[in-house]
């Protein structure tokens, strides 16, 4: 008879072990990064995040021996099925011990759930949108975890591979490290697009002058990232609370936009990583862990970019060339030592040659699996 047994979060209790058994999976990990909790609390309501309101959710507490043992997410995505045509449920947010029964226990739950839904295939590690952690760490475990990536064991997607799933889809980070100086090539490049008047780029030197330009930001990402694979288009709220979430760690000395006229048309958002600062705060912003992350984002040497888009019509001009020498520009001149890329699909060879193309390396993989559901 087993002794795992599996329960549905209900109510605010089973919440809260739901959010902090990572905490408890990775304890003796020295390396690992908490999230920041207010966040997760947030995440995971209905009312704070309106990305409920184009989802059906389930989720599941995992026990052994009557203790917390393991979480998943169910999630399926009406909106992003409907847009794409597909039957597909995805499981997120899940962690555990190293034990392949748990495993299996929580994921034959998700895909029974998946299945009376008339769903036809189960994906994931994946969330609401590519905003969220998405895929398993899969390479590049002697790199610590950094803001917005998965932060599993390595033990996991192993165990996830032997439940019957395989790969969909890699993707990759890239580590790339800032020189002294802007080789002189790149200075001419530079020189000459300022002689352009076409276009303008608009750089920041506080929240302010920024702030205007961070919903024009976002609905030039909904008109991008609609090839992206998971990714949905944001509607008005959820620009709001992207942009209210963000712009309190937004360093307006990282962020480039490109204007035609007074369209923006171009955009690259970085941040100083503020990993190890959340650390410190063992992920809690009160009474005293906001101190530490705001420490780190001032103190900082490594770069960290967020998103970035080019409104279609004026792909092929360079723009991509500009928005990344202008961030090594800054980078350099406010003495980061590396830059760590935001999660690249493997079948992006345009970004990716982008990162090649100023040194950088692949040090992280992760991987979207798949299983059909019969």
């Amino acid at each position: 008879m087993s002794d795992i047994t599996i329960k549905e979060v209900k109510t605010r209790r089973d919440l809260k072990e739901f959010i902090y058994l990572p905490e408890e999976v990775h304890k003796n990990n020295k390396k690992w990064l908490p999230p920041i909790y207010q966040d997760e609390w947030d995440l995971y309501n209905p009312e704070k995040n309106k990305s409920f309101n184009h989802c059906d959710t389930v989720m599941y507490l995992a026990y052994r021996n009557g203790k917390p043992a393991g979480r998943v997410m169910g999630i399926i995505h009406r909106l992003y099925n409907q847009i794409h045509d597909e039957k597909h449920g995805r499981f997120a947010f899940m962690e555990c011990y190293e034990d392949q029964e748990v495993v299996h226990a929580l994921l034959q739950k998700i895909e029974q759930w998946a299945k009376e839904k008339g769903m036809t295939k189960v994906v994931g590690p994946l969330g609401f949108s590519d905003k969220d952690p998405q895929g398993f760490q899969i390479e590049g475990f002697e790199y610590p975890p950094f803001l917005a990536a998965a932060t599993n064991a390595p033990y996991l997607p192993l165990m996830v591979e032997k439940e019957g799933y395989i790969k969909k889809v890699d993707l990759v980070n890239y580590l790339t490290p800032v020189p002294d100086k802007l080789p002189e090539i790149y200075q001419r490049v530079l020189e000459r697009f300022n002689l352009l008047e076409t276009f303008e780029v608009v750089e920041f030197n506080s929240k302010r002058d920024l702030k205007p330009y961070i919903i024009p930001a976002l609905e030039l990402m909904n008109q991008t990232y609609s090839e992206i694979y998971g990714y949905v288009p944001l509607d008005d709220h959820e620009k709001k609370d992207l942009a209210n979430k963000y712009l309190p760690i937004l360093d307006p000395r990282f962020i480039i936009m490109i204007k035609a006229g007074e369209e923006v048309i171009a955009f690259a958002i970085a941040v100083p990583d503020m990993s190890d600062g959340i650390r410190k705060a063992k992920g809690k912003l009160f009474p005293f862990g906001f101190i530490y992350i705001l420490r780190e984002l001032k103190q900082s040497k490594s770069l960290l970019t967020l998103l970035g888009g080019i409104k279609k019509e004026y792909r092929d001009q360079g723009l991509d060339v500009i928005l990344a020498l202008k961030l090594y520009e800054a980078a350099i001149k406010y003495g980061m030592e590396y830059c760590n890329s935001h999660l690249i699909l493997e079948t992006n060879t345009k970004m990716r040659a982008e990162f090649e193309r100023v040194g950088g390396r692949i040090s992280k993989k992760f991987r979207i699996y798949q299983k059909d559901l019969v």
